[in-house]
């Protein structure tokens, strides 16, 4: 058996979580390849290194002098080595920083330090071959990720590698700058050498015990939930949820790849599987609820719509010419409604609106703002009867109008849109009435 295991920030965060990831990972010989983050937080006041790399880089681009934030960002890595008792120094990469801090490599080049300084340390504390990820993490000329010839340059490289180490969040061009993937985009490398090794499972370590059905911040101790499933986990990610990155499910959905998420804190718990689909019957009816504030709806009333022929098409077209993505747009016979994201809207509302005149010579154009998107995912919705009754009767007893309803044709998803200000109750009602009360 093979394992791909990803480690968080906060699990390396200092010497004592960089002990217990070694011993996470010597506890099973199957954990092979590493790929760890930069160090996050080791408290709620503290700033992560990524942080001090990015502020430290553009100190140097403004020409100021670096050596003091430079020195507190090896003291952070001197602390871990010192915790850990190696034998082993950062100061020949350091003064190689420094002269590429100086010579303005870009932003992509200073954020990419972190993972690989710690990955140097991490290889050294364990003993595994270090891999830098520019050498096999590859980006075309116009920085699109190269899946397939990253696939084949690291299935090459690790296939006769019993271990290494191998950064997250970076690669490189083929002039060999770097090249980042976006916050979070270690969970991507994961998957990507997950997928180059045919590994039977990727564990993705963080600090809490796998996915939760919502947010622990607007619902107090939530479940956890056991099994979901690639698609659903895309939904929840896209609406909010964000334990995983979103796009690190591509890599692994294509060979099948189950995905457990763990706690380095707390390694004894199963976590939660990511699968591509599964005979476990779901616990609840729904998996997850997640969502996010700041959209708004254009709404465009015109009688006898329905029967103009490209009538949508030249709607959106309008929001295209005008470089704005659109979430949904939901319609009735004589209505044609467009929910985008607020702020990106806000600078060219009025161009949108005449060119919607233009377009479609509606009767009435008419705003509704401060809206929030829910989405209520789950497998468990297509057998049962009566869902959308339920979330409606839960949201009407808590006293939230909904002003928008979305359901997909995989009866997979339910998407409201409700008021800002009712965004945190609905999230509570919801989880009561379908997690809270065990139904």
């Amino acid at each position: 058996m093979i394992k791909v295991v990803k480690f968080g920030g906060s699990s390396l965060a200092s010497a004592k979580q960089m002990a217990k990831v070694g011993a996470i990972i010597h506890e099973d010989p199957d954990r092979r390849y590493v790929v760890p983050s930069a160090p996050g937080r080791r408290f709620s006041d503290d700033t992560k290194v990524t942080d001090m790399l990015y502020r430290c880089y553009d100190a140097a681009a403004a020409g100021e002098v670096i050596d003091d934030k430079l020195d507190a960002i090896r003291a952070r890595y001197q602390e871990i080595i010192e915790g850990l008792g190696l034998n082993f120094s950062l100061d020949e990469e350091f003064e190689v920083i420094r002269d590429y801090f100086k010579r303005r490599a870009g932003r992509d080049y200073a954020a990419s330090r972190g993972e690989y300084l710690n990955g140097l340390v991490l290889a050294n504390y364990l003993g595994f071959r270090f891999i830098d990820a520019k050498d096999v993490i590859l980006f075309d000329s116009r920085g699109n990720f190269d899946a397939e010839s990253t696939d084949a340059v690291l299935h090459e490289r690790l296939r006769n590698l019993d271990n290494a180490v191998i950064p997250g969040f970076y690669g490189a061009m083929p002039d060999g700058s770097i090249k980042t993937f976006s916050r979070g985009g270690s969970d991507i490398t994961g998957s990507i050498i997950a997928r180059a090794v045919r590994a039977n499972v990727y564990e993705n370590w963080t600090d809490v015990s796998g996915c939760l059905v919502t947010d622990p911040h607007l619902v107090d101790n939530p479940e956890t939930i056991e099994t979901i499933t690639y698609r659903e986990l895309r939904e929840l990610s896209y609406m909010g949820a964000s334990v995983l990155h979103e796009d690190a499910i591509f890599p692994v959905r294509s060979e099948a790849i189950p995905i457990n998420i763990r706690n380095t804190n707390r390694p004894g718990d199963p976590g939660t599987m990511i699968v591509e689909s599964t005979v476990r019957s779901p616990k609840h009816v729904i998996t997850g609820v997640a969502g996010r504030k700041g959209f708004c709806a254009i709404n465009i009333d015109k009688a006898m719509m329905n029967s103009e022929i490209g009538f949508g098409r030249r709607v959106l077209q309008v929001f295209e010419e005008n470089r704005i993505s659109f979430e949904h747009t939901p319609s009735g016979i004589d209505t044609f409604s467009v929910l985008v994201h607020q702020e990106e809207f806000a600078d060219k509302e009025q161009d949108v609106i005449a060119g919607l005149h233009r377009a479609v010579n509606p009767d009435n154009i008419y705003l509704e703002t401060d809206l929030a998107l829910i989405a209520i995912v789950g497998r468990g919705m297509r057998n049962a009867q009566g869902t959308a009754g339920r979330l409606f009767s839960a949201l009407a007893g808590a006293g939230v109008n909904i002003k928008m309803i979305d359901q997909g044709s995989s009866e997979l998803n339910i998407i409201i849109g409700v008021r800002d200000e009712d965004f945190e109750r609905s999230i509570r009602a919801i989880y009561k009435e379908f997690i809270t009360s065990g139904r």
